[in-house]
């Protein structure tokens, strides 16, 4: 049972209504935080995220649903205002949107790698400025990365995501001495195959058990198990964390 390690703090959690942002949205709501779900088109998806979340029985009380494009700055900074408009402040940004298209180089056009750098990358560098000088000490931005950025293994087909995902982790270092001097930690985590819609998308099942069986515990990691490392970051815990790239894969990535 999650402890309420997370007692009024006021979360943003990007592509918040599926998967792993799903998973942390709960996770931190059971933990006592006052949630700001992000979603981009799908509003029935949104209002399900907010009848889920544990702490708040689908009351508005304790969390927001605001639709935003991640990828926009101006959106972002709206996003930013409207939690601060309803809560007063800012204590965690987990900028878990995102978008993962398997192309390889031959087939990536230049609109598929502008959006998805866009959603990756812009995205979260924009929600950070925005939201970190509403912030104060204590304050933690968590990325969310893949352990295909690290990954020797790689097929040819992830390598605009590897790359969105190892500006990402760039950005977790630096920033994490930019805003290490207001106090805020910044951390990615890197989960490794995780049984999401958007992990999904695009593979047979017959490849999805081939990515299961190469991980030493033959399964894929689920999104909650993904939310509690989110948690463990997002908590006062871990105040001597920061600037790192956790994974959070099985083992599939060492």
């Amino acid at each position: 049972m999650a402890s309420n390690n997370l007692q009024g703090k006021v979360v943003i959690i990007t592509g918040g209504t599926k998967g792993i942002g799903l998973a942390v949205a709960q996770r931190v709501s059971a933990a006592g935080a006052n949630v700001v779900i992000n979603y981009s088109r799908d509003a029935s998806a949104a209002e399900a995220a907010l009848a889920s979340l544990p702490a708040t029985g689908g009351s508005s009380d304790r969390a927001l649903v605001v639709q935003a494009d991640a990828s926009s700055p101006a959106q972002m900074q709206d996003l930013v205002e409207r939690t601060v408009a309803k809560f007063g402040r800012i204590d965690i940004i987990v900028a878990n949107a995102g978008t993962m298209p398997l192309q390889d180089l031959e087939h990536v056009t230049e609109s598929t790698f502008d959006s998805t750098f866009a959603l990756n990358v812009k995205g979260p560098f924009f929600l950070t400025q925005a939201a970190s000088p509403h912030m104060m000490p204590g304050g933690r931005v968590i990325f969310i990365s893949t352990g295909v950025a690290k990954a020797s293994g790689v097929l040819p087909a992830y390598g605009l995501y590897a790359a969105t995902k190892g500006a990402v982790e760039q950005l977790t270092r630096v920033f994490a001495k930019d805003l290490g001097r207001e106090g805020i930690t910044v951390n990615a985590i890197a989960p490794g195959p995780t049984d999401t819609e958007l992990f999904r998308e695009g593979k047979s099942e017959a490849m999805i058990r081939g990515i299961a069986s190469a991980n030493p515990f033959n399964r894929l990691g689920s999104p909650s198990e993904i939310a509690e490392v989110v948690a463990f970051i997002a908590s006062p815990e871990s105040s001597w964390v920061s600037g790192q790239i956790i994974g959070a894969n099985g083992a599939a990535f060492v």
